[in-house]
This record gives structure tokens, C-alpha cells and sequence, in this order.
């Protein structure tokens, strides 16, 4: 019985890994190196700063909580041509689920190369490569089970027993991606990418039992162009897909200048659509070198009437420093 509900668990957890969370941000635009490696480097200015944290579905008992740091540069300026770019980068990120009780922790570095298809380097094709370390533990004590179930909740002892009250399981693994961006203007700027992740289909293990990480594949575009004389809109979407299930996400958001200056201040407002399941109004504020965004998941499929039509928050802030030597070269944003 000990060794059945392991195996249990650990196919659950396999499965809310490969169908909800690899992670999962709604604000995957402000997340670039979970979105492609190939947006390693990708941004105007000398470093780029991001952090993310998600709260999804906390009405059920903090169901995930995934939080992620990176930071990427760009490398080897004075020894490529001027219109390359090489990008170097580390990311770690946290994704725990049921109430902590399990967690998986990554380590990525990665790199890029962006090769000028212009003289200016409006236009780049880049591709990347990225590695990760992934540590998987479940801690049994914090496990709920069936014996405990009693009128007032999961308050009884259960006799479930285990050799370990923390269970372990570590892996390598391979992503890669590619890259176009593309500007006709200093004014506008559009991309198209493609990303895998767990190329290597790497093994996670407990107690004998097994299971092999189905590669994910995002298609993903966007791009920003100017509305009347100071707007701005922003355009972006996806399509992901693992083991079997889906996930599109499209949707935009509005730039309003709000003070003009070297470093201008501008407000954003938009919404975006997770198909069949969520909508995701965004609010977000540039100012300085900084990019603070917030958004809620509303969810609008059948799982509304279990989450009381709650989904996720999520936080988002990057920072990218800027020398006064800049170029300026347009570079994706949304």
C-alpha cells in the first residue's frame, strides 16, 4: 500500500507538471527566458534583471506558487560585428504545489546569438541554447491522505509509513529555441520564435517508479506599433504544446506616455485571453529602467465554479540598464 500511494503521488505530480505548470506565467512576455533561450541578450541596454512570482488558484490551498529570477547580458561587443548580438544568461526558479508539500527547483544558464540580416541590425535571426539543473522533493509530512479525512477536514492521524519523509529526485536537461525579430522603423518592432524544452526527455524517479518529461514546443509572436500621435499598442500570443495538451494565450496591451524626459514614464493597460479557461487583465508601469506589471486570472471554463472563478496573481518586474551610449535599436517588449 506504502509503495502504491508513492507511485500515485508521483504520477499526479508528473501530470500537474507537464499540464499546468513548466512553469506557467500568464505574463510570459515579461518572463523571456522561460518563454525562448533565444531571448537571451535580446533587449537594448548593457544587463536585463527579470523576477516573477504567481500565485495560481490560492483558494485551494496554495495549489502552485511558482517565483523565477534571471538576468542576462550581452557579451564580446568590441570582437563581433556591430549589428550581432551575443547573449549570455542565468535563471533559477521555484514551482511548488499542494501547500509546499511538493517542490521543484531549476538552475538555467544559457546563451544566444542574434546575426544581423541589415547593416543597422534592425533585423536579427538568433539561436540559443539553454541547460538546466531541476531538484524534485516531496516532503511526506506535509502529504495528506484518505485515513485522514475526518467532518472537520483533514485533521486524523494517517498509518501511512515511509523509509524517508522526503522524498528526492534531481535531473539534466536541454532547451533550445529560435528567434526573428524585426523593425521597419525606430518606432515599431515585431518577432516570431519557436522553443522546446526537455529535448533530452530527461528521467524523474521515487522508490523504483518512473517517468520521462515529454518535451514542450511554444510558438510565440508579437510585436508593437504606434496608435494616433503618442499611444503605443502591443501585441503579443502563443501556442504551447505537452504530452498531449494545449495552451493558447493572445491578447495586447495600450502604452500611454505619462511624462516625457530622458527616461519617460509611461502606463499600461491591456487584457489577455487564455483560451478556454481564463482572461487576464494587465496593468503595468515603466519608469526609470524599470517595468512593474501586475495581472489576475478570471477564470471563465467549468473549473470557475471550484475556484469561485478565482485563478492566479502574478507579479512581474523587469530592469534593464541603459548606457548613454545606447543605440536604441527597437527590441521586443510584449
Amino acid at each position: 500500500m506504502r509503495k502504491l500511494t508513492v507511485i500515485l503521488l508521483f504520477v499526479l505530480c508528473q501530470q500537474l507538471q507537464a499540464h499546468a505548470q513548466d512553469p506557467h506565467f500568464s505574463q510570459f512576455f515579461a518572463s523571456p527566458l522561460t518563454l525562448n533561450p533565444a531571448f537571451t541578450g535580446k533587449f537594448d541596454g548593457d544587463i536585463r534583471v527579470a523576477g516573477n512570482h504567481r500565485d495560481q488558484w490560492p483558494s485551494i490551498n496554495k495549489a502552485f506558487v511558482t517565483t523565477s529570477l534571471s538576468a542576462d547580458f550581452q557579451i564580446m561587443r568590441d570582437r563581433i560585428a556591430s549589428n550581432d548580438t551575443w547573449g549570455v544568461g542565468v535563471m533559477a526558479y521555484s514551482d511548488q504545489s499542494a501547500n509546499s508539500a511538493v517542490k521543484l527547483n531549476y538552475l538555467t544558464v544559457s546563451t544566444a546569438f542574434h546575426k544581423g540580416l541589415d547593416e543597422d541590425g534592425y533585423s536579427q535571426i538568433g539561436g540559443a541554447f539553454q541547460a538546466t539543473y531541476s531538484n524534485m522533493l516531496i516532503n511526506v509530512n506535509s502529504l495528506k491522505f484518505e485515513d485522514q479525512l475526518t467532518p472537520f477536514g483533514f485533521t486524523g492521524t494517517t498509518t501511512e509509513t515511509f523509509d524517508n519523509t522526503l522524498l528526492k529526485s534531481n535531473y539534466f536537461d536541454l532547451n533550445a529555441g529560435v528567434l526573428y525579430t524585426g523593425s521597419t522603423s525606430d518606432d515599431n518592432n515585431f518577432y516570431a520564435g519557436v522553443s522546446m524544452y526537455h529535448i533530452t526527455r530527461p528521467k524523474q524517479s521515487f522508490t523504483g517508479a518512473f517517468s520521462l518529461l515529454n518535451p514542450r514546443t511554444t510558438f510565440h509572436g508579437g510585436g508593437y506599433f504606434p496608435v494616433g500621435a503618442t499611444s503605443i499598442l502591443h501585441l503579443s500570443g502563443l501556442y504551447s504544446t505537452q504530452a498531449g495538451a494545449s495552451e493558447s494565450v493572445i491578447g495586447g496591451a495600450m502604452q500611454f506616455p505619462v511624462s516625457e524626459g530622458e527616461k519617460p514614464t509611461s502606463l499600461y493597460v491591456g487584457s489577455w485571453l487564455r483560451m478556454g479557461d481564463a482572461v487576464i487583465p494587465y496593468v503595468g508601469l515603466e519608469f526609470s529602467d524599470f517595468r512593474l506589471g501586475l495581472s489576475y486570472d478570471t477564470n471563465v471554463s467549468s473549473l470557475k465554479t471550484a475556484t469561485q472563478s478565482r485563478g492566479g496573481m502574478e507579479l512581474s518586474l523587469l530592469w534593464i540598464r541603459r548606457p548613454d551610449d545606447s543605440r536604441g535599436l527597437p527590441c521586443p517588449k510584449f
